[in-house]
């Protein structure tokens, strides 16, 4: 047990039941439970108490504004490096096979573990403690906000990103148009010249599909 008692020093809370933290740290490849219940549980906690510090923290940001924060904060590249700051790939339990492919330092799959580890605090402790664990965890992030970053929609994002790095303005272009008049579902495709890739983006107007669709595309593009 040294081992998860070193990591119960790491996140700065001690577990009085290590089978609970065990099972947030058991991908679904690993005999037993997985952590897959936890980590639903996790993402649901995470994204409340994220949202309510938000909340309270920054009265001139607007619900779409607030939005992009959270997201930025909760996305698993956020929740990954976390886990490394916990060195989280330590004490994952994986199955053979995710061993042998480095299933372990997986981004997806240490995310997935830090919202586990969420999930199984608030089982044992209740959620006051929980919200302490996350806000402790979140302090620098949180005291870091980007705010400018925040006030600006993905298409406007997307653009100064690409002239950022000399490229072509996105274009978009309406794909598909589904459903009946009073309730149609715009599909949009975003695509750059000179790059590879293009998005797929889908909303109840065009301007909301294009949002998305640029959203998508700078996900590829970072």
């Amino acid at each position: 047990m040294e081992g998860l008692e070193s990591l119960c020093r790491k996140l700065g809370y001690q577990f009085d039941s290590m089978k609970l933290l065990e099972n947030a740290l058991s991908h679904r490849s690993a005999k037993g439970e997985s952590n897959e219940r936890l980590e639903f549980l996790g993402d649901s906690i995470l994204n409340f108490v994220i949202a309510a510090k938000l909340y309270d923290s920054f009265p001139q940001l607007n619900e779409g504004e607030l939005s992009r924060v959270r997201a930025s904060l909760v996305k698993g590249e956020t929740l990954a490096l976390l886990a490394k700051e916990f060195n989280l790939s330590e004490y994952l339990r994986l199955g053979i096979g995710e061993l042998k492919s480095g299933g372990a330092h997986r981004s997806s799959i240490q995310a997935d573990a830090v919202e586990a580890i969420i999930g199984a605090i608030y089982i044992e402790a209740g959620f006051e403690t929980c919200r302490e664990m996350i806000l402790s965890w979140f302090t620098s992030r949180l005291n870091n906000v980007n705010l400018v970053s925040a006030k600006k929609d993905p298409k406007t994002q997307l653009q100064e990103a690409l002239q950022a790095r000399k490229l072509a303005l996105p274009d978009y272009d309406v794909v598909a148009i589904k459903g009946e008049a009073h309730a149609q579902e715009f599909h949009v495709r975003c695509k750059v010249t000179s790059l590879k890739f293009e998005t797929i983006g889908i909303g109840t107007s065009r301007r909301k599909a294009e949002q998305r669709a640029a959203k998508e595309y700078l996900k590829n593009l970072s």
